[in-house]
């Protein structure tokens, strides 16, 4: 994109000026959006495990407990809805960013055009939009799964049957025809953007929030593990946010395949544990 400085802002008043000049370089907006939120997601995730002062992990832990006749307060109800928020931010963001950056050189190139362009920002919020609205539908389950007694009351496992059923649905997933339509859409964002371009809020919203279901129809499965191998596991967070990042940067769905038979085996790994407890 041309420098900055070929932009008039000298009637603007500084502050003005200074987002004009912000603004004019989308792809820097869009690149500092990603880093930003995803970092912030993790130091706030990081913080709920390490923090030597206050712990809190055992805090979250303590009102996501059930009362004890079943029910659960709404304190509870906020920490779940908050920290699933945080770690699904956290773990999709960075996922989004081809998808960002892409928007953000089409939207330079019209720039160098003088044609109208919005803030990538738009469409990163309709992306997050979709994953929001997916956090509290992973709230509600794990209400659900709590009364079931299939999700342990401090919220760090589940069941190793159950946990085994989630690995391994989550793997045979990355073979299905739904994971390949979404997740073709999310590795090549730019026909869907040369094809759907738009150029108000609305528009460029809409299209982060259909770019946001591709990614919920390629990766809703892979967030599901999270309930089989504790909410808030830092270590799986890390690897499922670089395994749904680096698929989305593939070209075909090889690596996509193989992470699903990686989860499918240890799904039976897991299984076999569950069985040889029993048994003994």
């Amino acid at each position: 994109m041309t420098e900055t400085t070929s932009y008039n802002f000298s009637h603007l008043e500084p502050v003005e000026a200074g987002l004009g000049r912000m603004l004019s370089r989308p792809k820097a907006v869009a690149a500092g959006c990603v880093i930003v939120v995803a970092g912030l997601g993790w130091l706030f995730v990081a913080l709920l495990t390490v923090t030597p002062d206050i712990s809190w992990l055992a805090v979250t832990q303590a009102l996501c407990r059930t009362l004890p006749e079943g029910a659960w307060n709404l304190p509870a109800m906020s920490v779940v809805l908050s920290m699933w928020s945080v770690m699904t931010l956290a773990m999709m963001v960075p996922s989004a960013a081809p998808m960002i950056l892409t928007y953000a050189e089409i939207a330079e190139t019209a720039a160098r055009k003088s044609e109208r362009i919005v803030s990538p920002l738009v469409i990163a919020a309709g992306y997050a939009s979709v994953w929001l609205v997916f956090s509290v539908a992973a709230t509600a389950m794990q209400i659900a799964l709590a009364r079931a007694a299939l999700f342990d009351p401090d919220a760090t496992s589940t069941g190793g049957f159950f946990a085994a059923l989630t690995l391994i649905g989550a793997g045979l997933y990355q073979f299905s025809a739904l994971k390949h339509a979404c997740l073709v859409r999310c590795q090549h964002p730019f026909s869907f953007f040369f094809a759907n371009w738009a150029t108000t809020r609305r528009g460029v919203f809409r299209l982060g929030v259909r770019q946001g279901l591709y990614c919920l129809g390629c990766c809703w499965a892979m967030m599901m593990v999270m309930f089989a191998v504790g909410v808030m596991n830092i270590a799986w967070m890390a690897g499922l946010a670089v395994v749904m990042t680096v698929e989305k940067l593939q070209t075909g769905r090889r690596f996509a395949q193989a992470a699903g038979v990686a989860l499918i085996t240890i799904g039976l790994c897991v299984a076999a544990s569950a069985l040889a407890a029993q048994l003994h």
